[in-house]
This record gives structure tokens, sequence and C-alpha cells, in this order.
């Protein structure tokens, strides 16, 4: 896990040495534990390591006989298995990161292919002097470019594009909106005008600083759901999740869990619990004093039960608005997830042991856990619905375009995802995993761990669980209101404590009760600052906080919070305000 980042100019010339400098320094968060460079004549490639496999010899950028470099961010997990599927190949390191190079020898433009893992790529070919940059199937790891007068920049973060000089920080109107109505962005362009994402799946090539090709890899089978009955099912899903958690733990060093006491991370926990001697590290998340539910004793049994050493973390009204600045400046992409607040302080506190931590993202999508999704299905005369037809702030008369251009890249994503053969229920997962998973969850949790050099592994993200999940027949995802139906079925076999199949409340957290305890004060600066009235009417914003203050966040908490993380996120990463542990109406003051 790490950083990565480079240039290639378009007439030949090397790279300024200042800007290799910079985009090394902004991306050290990302890895503290050295960093390598290379420079050629008319490209640059860095990299920032967090070690994580090879402690010794894992260094980057790495290098084939031939002269073929490679940097990466992320994980091989099948390396063990590719280095003896190339036994014939001489390897300068053990690192799982070099296996991109052979294959490559093998697969030109197509080497991602093989690769089970997560990672972002940056491979240069000396021969035919092509640059590739590649992402994994879902977009776990982030990798961004911009296309410039001298060449192409690309770095795992926006901010240190930014930072090069070579792009204005400037916000696309259009982003804003999505932003404001969907809590994230959709598609290749980011909220930043003229940086660009690398698509999940995506290879991009590149040559004399400019794209030339792309090729793209599926994350999800191209399949109609299966006819596979209850017991097939969950043995097949034994199989792949114990497959998927052994192989997410290859690690030279500490891993854990972040553990909710839900059907995704009890499932991984239990997973773990089979395949460690040593009691797994688990941490939760509670929000003491609080009108949410509060699922600590839960995770606190559970974990007993499986013999982890379990750790609790609490995250109080005052963590909220003392940290919310630093919360908000680790998402340079904007994700307006409230859940970036606990998984922010759960990073900081693992870090303090750990390297590594597994997480339950994607779990919903792949077995189909969101209400929205027992929606879909439904027939309209009987209440379904398509999903996002409404946004966040619909209604409230607080946006100055109250247009539905917002949701020309989610239709976009919708339409694409409906493929021949596919269920209503499976193309709805799918549209979620192009777009809600890499642009909200996968950066909320790339993001608030990086911040805390660390690295964030999804098991349930993984060839093995989307085999034995997505192609699942309906009825086994979904079962008289309740999702996820087969892991509950494995999970009421396996740890039948956990009570798979007890109604629960869903997992929140109390911005809404927060704000709304001071929104009296706040209502004035959100409504000045400069990204909300840029895109929201002020008098509308204040009537939106008067309405709110006192009700306990009952009425208006998600607006307020998206209106709140926007103002923020404006003041930091457009405006250019250091974010600093301070109260946020104090740093919502500053210029």
């Amino acid at each position: 896990m790490c950083g990565i980042a480079g240039f290639m100019t378009i007439d030949g010339r090397m790279p300024p040495a200042s800007l290799i400098d910079t985009l090394a320094s902004s991306l050290a968060h990302r890895g503290p534990d050295g960093n390598g460079r290379h420079l050629a004549a008319s490209y640059y490639l860095m990299q920032t390591r967090l070690a994580i496999i090879d402690l010794v010899t894992g260094d980057q950028p790495i290098f084939a006989p031939d002269g073929t470099v490679v940097a990466v961010n992320g994980e091989i997990y099948n390396h063990v298995e590719l280095r003896a599927q190339y036994a014939g190949d001489s390897f300068s390191t053990r690192s799982d990161c070099e296996m991109p190079l052979h294959s490559f020898r093998r697969l030109g433009a197509r080497f991602a292919e093989p690769l089970r893992g997560m990672y972002a790529i940056a491979l240069f070919d000396p021969k035919e002097e092509t640059l590739y940059l590649s992402r994994d199937r879902f977009g776990q790891k982030p990798l961004y470019y911009a296309e410039v007068a001298t060449g192409i920049i690309f770095a795992s973060e926006p901010q240190a594009i930014l930072k090069s000089g070579l792009i204005v920080p400037e916000l696309s109107r259009r982003a804003g909106q999505e932003l404001l109505q969907l809590q994230f962005t959709t598609g290749r362009a980011t909220a930043f005008a003229g940086i660009n994402r690398v698509l999940p799946g995506e290879t991009m090539v590149v040559q004399r600083g400019r794209i030339t090709g792309r090729h793209f890899l599926s994350a999800l089978p191209d399949t109609p759901p299966e006819k596979i009955g209850e017991e097939e099912a969950l043995e097949r899903l034994d199989a792949a999740l114990m497959d998927s958690v052994n192989v997410h733990q290859r690690s030279d060093v500490p891993y854990g869990l972040f553990f909710s006491g839900g059907i995704d991370s009890t499932a991984i926990l239990a997973a773990m619990a089979r395949l460690n001697a040593s009691p797994v590290r688990a941490f939760t998340a509670g929000f003491p004093g609080t009108g949410v539910a509060d699922e600590r004793a839960h995770a606190r049994a559970l974990a007993q039960r499986l013999g982890a050493q379990h750790t609790e973390i609490e995250v109080t009204e005052e963590d909220f608005w003392q940290t919310l600045p630093l919360v908000v400046s680790a998402t340079d992409d904007p994700a307006a997830d409230y859940a970036i607040i606990p998984t922010w302080h759960l990073a900081r506190a693992a870090a303090r042991e750990l390297k590594v931590v597994l997480g339950g993202e994607g779990g919903d999508e792949i077995f189909a856990g969101y209400g929205r999704y027992r929606s879909v299905r439904r027939p309209v005369i009987f209440g379904g619905r398509a999903m996002r037809t409404r946004g966040h702030l619909d209604g409230l008369g607080l946006l100055r375009d109250e247009s539905r251009a917002w949701r020309e890249g989610i239709a976009a994503a919708e339409a694409r995802a409906a493929r021949p053969g596919y269920s209503r229920l499976q193309a709805a997962q799918a549209s979620d995993c192009a777009e809600w998973l890499p642009n909200d969850l996968l950066i909320k949790f790339d993001r608030c761990l990086m911040a805390h050099s660390m690295e964030g592994r999804a098991p349930f993200l993984d060839p093995a669980m989307t085999a034995a999940g997505f192609a699942l027949p309906d009825h086994l995802k979904i079962r008289r209101g309740l999702g996820k139906h087969l892991l509950r079925l494995w999970l009421q076999r396996h740890v039948p404590e956990s009570e798979p199949f007890a109604a629960k409340r869903g997992f929140t957290v109390p911005v809404g009760e927060w704000i709304a305890h001071r929104a009296d004060g706040l209502g004035p600066l959100v409504a000045a600052s400069a990204g909300v009235s840029m895109m929201c009417k002020p008098e509308g914003v204040l009537a939106l906080f008067a309405r709110l203050s006192g009700n306990a966040g009952k009425h208006g908490g998600m607006a307020a919070w998206l209106l709140l993380y926007f103002a923020l996120w404006h003041k930091i990463h457009i405006e250019g305000v250091a974010a600093r542990a301070m109260p946020i109406d104090e740093f919502l003051r500053l210029s």
C-alpha cells in the first residue's frame, strides 16, 4: 500500500525536479516507510511506501531485466500463485507488486487480467515508450490524472495534482450538484475541473503524454441468475469466504478488522477466527449519549464468542466538532458519507497497533443488502421504484439549480448495468458497483485509513466472492423482506449467537442530532460559505438550520450534514484553507 504519482511529457523533455518533490511530499502520508523514484528522459514514476509485504526487498519502483518499470499502490493477493505460475522467470524481489512486470511480459496491455487484488498501477515500457495506468476492477485503489499542455500527470489523490500547480482548484458545477443530491460524484470527471479518474477496471494507454487507448475488465460475472439450490450455494459461499479472507490476510505486518457486529463484518470475523491461531484484533465504534442505536454490546458479545481481542472506540459530539475539518480534509475526492466520521476515528485508534485492517465493504452490493434493492424488485403497482429518483435536497427550496441534471451520471450507469439476461435486482447491484461503491464507500475506506497510514482490505470485493454471490438467484439474496439471505443462513449455522434474522436498526451516525445542538450559530456560517452560497440560496439554508435547531435532528438533519460537509470541503480543497483540529464554527470563519 502506498501512493504513486508521475508525469509523462509530450515533447520528450525531462519533468522538472520541483514537480517531482511536490508529488512525493504530498503523498507522504500514504507511504511513511520510504519512497522511490525513477526519472527518465520523458517520464517520472514515484512511490511513497507503506511496507506490508516483503519489508526488505520490496522497495519501488521495480524493474524488469528489459527496463520495464512499475510502481504499484495496493496488494496483489494471488502473488504466491502467480510466482509459481511464472516459475521460469527471474525475480528480483519477494514483493507481490513485482507480478505486473511478469504478466506484462506475457500479455502486454492486458497485463491486469490475471491479477487478483486491489491496485493502482503505473507501468512504463521503454521499448514502445508507452505508459500504462491501471486500476482494479472495483476501484478499491484510487488513481487520477490530468492532461495539461506539457503532458499528463497522475497521482493517487487529486490533492497531489493540485499541489503541482498544473491545475487550478476549481469546482465543477455538475459535480457540486451531484454531491449535494447524491453525497458522491459519478463518472470519470471529478469535482475538480480538469482532473479525472482512471475508471474501475480500466487500463489506460499513454504515449508521448497523451491517451491513445483504453482497455476494460469487468468486476461482475456477465451472467443471469444461476439455478442453484440452497445447500450447494451455502457450500460454495463457505469455500469462497474462507478463500477470500485467507488471501486478504497475506501480510508481513499485524492485521485486524473493523467490526460493527453486523452481518458482513461478523461473517469476516468468523472466517478469520477459523483461520487464525491467535485472537483477531477487532475494533468497534459507538456514539455514547445519543439517540442512535448503540451496537457495541452486541459486537462485544460476538467478539467474545469468536475469541477476538476487542477494542471499543467512543466517538463523541466533542470529537465531531473538533476533528471534522481533519476528516473532511482526508476526502479530497468528496464523499459526504457520514460514516467517514467513525471510520476516521477507528483508523486513528487502530493505527497505534496495526498497519492492515479488513472491512465489510461490498457485502451489501454483492449479496443485496440494501432496502432499495427490495423496492427495485417489486412491480410499480406494489410500491416498487427505481433507485435514487429523488435527491437529498429535492423539495427543500435550497438549490439555485433545481434541474434534474444531477441524475445524468446515475442514469448512464443504470443504462450500462441493464445487461441482457440480468434480473432487475442484478442490474441495480451492478449500477451500485459502478458508481456508489467506488465513488463513495471505497473513497471513504481508502482516504480515512490512508490519512493514518493504514491499509484497508475488502474480502467481499474478490473474484471468489463475486462468483459466489452476484449470480445467486434473487430468492437467495432477498427473502421475506430481508436482504443478504444466503449470508444470514451461513451465519445462522456458524455463529447463531449473531441472530442474523433478527430485526435490527440500520447503522447510522448522529450527525443531525449533533448539528441541531448548534444549528443557530452554524446556519449563518454555512449559508455564507463560498461553496454553499454558490450552489444554494442563502435564505433557504438559514431557514433549514432554523427549523433544525432544537429538534434533535429529526427533520432536515441529512440536508444540514451535506451542506456542512460541502462548506468545509470547499474551504479546504478549493479555497486552500489548511485543515486543523479546531471547532467547526471557528474553522468556517477562517480565510
